[in-house]
């Protein structure tokens, strides 16, 4: 779930081992109807260049979110490249972008770890804005997110692994299509300034 400016990983998250980048990944077929892939060959047009992948339509509306959020508050938004701001001020970005006080959600994975995020902040704001329920993708992609970990912990394989976690893998190709459609909206129909919700 990262974003530009980069997120705090939910706490505390401290497992060193990496985590599987191909797990319950949403698959986007290319769908082409016979008649036009066949007027395509007698006529030799090209194919449409193929738009930005998921992962950065989904990022880079959490990045707008976020940073409206932030703005609204008269914080300004993290960026690369730009000097630090003082101690103090990224102390008040980094609690409104994550939250603040006790977190809400944990989820005890196999491998021991405990990982929890907070439903206050810029991010949860904009994860429940794309995916529609914070708490249910939290959950999904810490659990997906972890698979190898988890084969590697219990000595299965990913496959037994995967098929153990089929639910968790339901959730989040559902969930993740719906972010990438409340996303790509997002960013082609951007809102008015000053009317955009978190």
């Amino acid at each position: 779930m990262p974003i530009s400016h980069p997120p705090r990983r939910p706490e505390p998250s401290p497992s060193p081992r990496r985590r599987s980048r191909t797990a319950g990944l949403l698959s986007a077929p290319l769908l082409l109807a016979g008649g036009i892939l066949a007027g395509c060959l007698l006529t030799g047009c090209t194919a449409p260049a193929p738009g930005p992948a998921a992962d950065e339509v989904i990022k880079a509306a959490t990045q707008r979110l976020t940073d409206t959020c932030l703005t609204r508050q008269g914080l300004t938004p993290p960026q690369g490249g730009r000097s630090a701001s003082p101690a103090v001020e990224q102390r008040r970005v980094a609690n409104a972008l994550f939250g603040t006080g006790p977190t809400e959600l944990s989820v005890t994975l196999p491998t021991g770890y405990t990982v929890r995020a907070h439903t206050d902040g810029c991010l949860a704001a904009a994860q429940q804005r794309l995916y529609g329920d914070q708490p249910a993708w939290f959950r999904a992609s810490v659990v997906v997110n972890n698979l190898q970990p988890e084969a590697a912990q219990t000595r299965r394989s990913l496959a037994e692994v995967r098929a153990r976690h089929r639910a968790e893998i339901a959730d989040w190709n559902r969930l993740r299509a719906h972010a990438l459609t409340e996303a790509t909206t997002l960013l082609d129909n951007p809102p008015q300034t000053g009317t955009q919700r978190p």
